[in-house]
């Protein structure tokens, strides 16, 4: 066996901050380590973060990205743009496909993400790079206070996201698109001054400076910005197809050090929690990355 058929120490699959950041603390632990990401982090689309700290006037998610790769290219991690199309377990741990080849790695890291079901809005990724169309009020609230605000989801699902950003603005719209069960929540919407207005059929386009929603009947109405409340898909078949246990929604479940229930995968940012942000990825990732180094053989200069 040469040196490059050799396995990995640890593989991660996904290229946002989270895997970015187990890359960085595993090569300076001298692992190795191989990244392979399809391309599709969701921190790409920010147009411009608050969280991150030491930035005084933010940075957006492709800066970010552009500057913790330039820091892996410094530690001469391996790179690889490709989808990992099929994981199982081996005698040295893991092997992954990826571009028709079979590669193998004592542990594997998810850090594949999540990915967002938009609204019916044909513009919906130039909207978001312009901060007209939002998903993470967690992240950007501060920046819309005492806008015109819409929030586009069902009842139930989107009446906490409505409730949380009426503390930032008097004019807060929920845009309810779907039949389900939130006449409990209607009450509160209600007591908090957040307008209902029930939306079959809704449409979004681009008007002006903001987003204007065109209902089943013809009508419109107008908004600075809108959040989408429509659910996600959790990047998380490959830890399915070994049996890891996950939440109903498709979460990867892990312990207090983003361990799996199965042996040597480990599961850092979205696709273990919806609080979707690049600070708790970091923690994730530091958090994994400690634990894969110590639980492998001791390496010795």
């Amino acid at each position: 066996m040469t040196a490059n058929d050799q396995p990995y120490d640890c593989l991660i699959v996904g290229g946002g901050p989270a895997g970015l950041m187990a890359a960085i603390y595993l090569a300076r632990f001298r692992r190795r380590v191989c990244v392979v990401d399809a391309g599709a982090s969701r921190a790409a689309l920010i147009p411009r973060s608050h969280n991150v700290p030491g930035f005084v006037h933010g940075l957006s998610g492709t800066d970010l990205l552009a500057r913790m790769s330039a820091q892996l290219g410094e530690l001469a991690v391996t790179r690889v743009d490709a989808e990992v199309t099929s994981l199982r377990r081996h005698d040295h741990g893991f092997q992954a496909i990826w571009n028709g080849g079979a590669h193998t790695a004592a542990t594997v890291i998810l850090a594949c993400g999540i990915v967002d079901a938009h609204p019916p809005f044909d513009e919906w990724r130039a909207a978001v790079a312009d901060g007209l169309l939002r998903y993470c009020p967690v992240c950007d609230a501060f920046e819309a206070i005492d806008r015109r605000i819409g929030i586009v989801g069902p009842l139930h699902r989107a009446a906490g996201k409505a409730l949380f950003m009426r503390g930032y603005s008097r004019d807060v719209t929920l845009l309810a698109t779907g039949e389900d069960d939130g006449k409990p929540a209607a009450a509160e919407l209600n007591e908090a001054g957040v307008e209902i207005v029930v939306a079959p059929g809704l449409r979004l386009r681009r008007r002006d400076d903001g987003v204007e929603a065109v209902f089943a009947d013809g009508r419109t109405a107008q908004f600075e910005m809108v959040y989408p409340v429509m659910g996600a898909e959790v990047r998380s078949h490959l830890a399915m197809t070994l049996g890891a246990e996950h939440t109903a929604d498709g979460h990867l479940k892990v312990d207090d050090h983003q361990r799996s229930s199965v042996d040597g995968l480990y599961g850092i940012g979205d696709v273990v929690t919806d609080l979707h942000q690049i600070s708790v990825a970091f923690g994730h990732a530091a958090l994994a990355a400690c634990t894969i180094h110590n639980s492998l053989p001791r390496r010795l200069a």
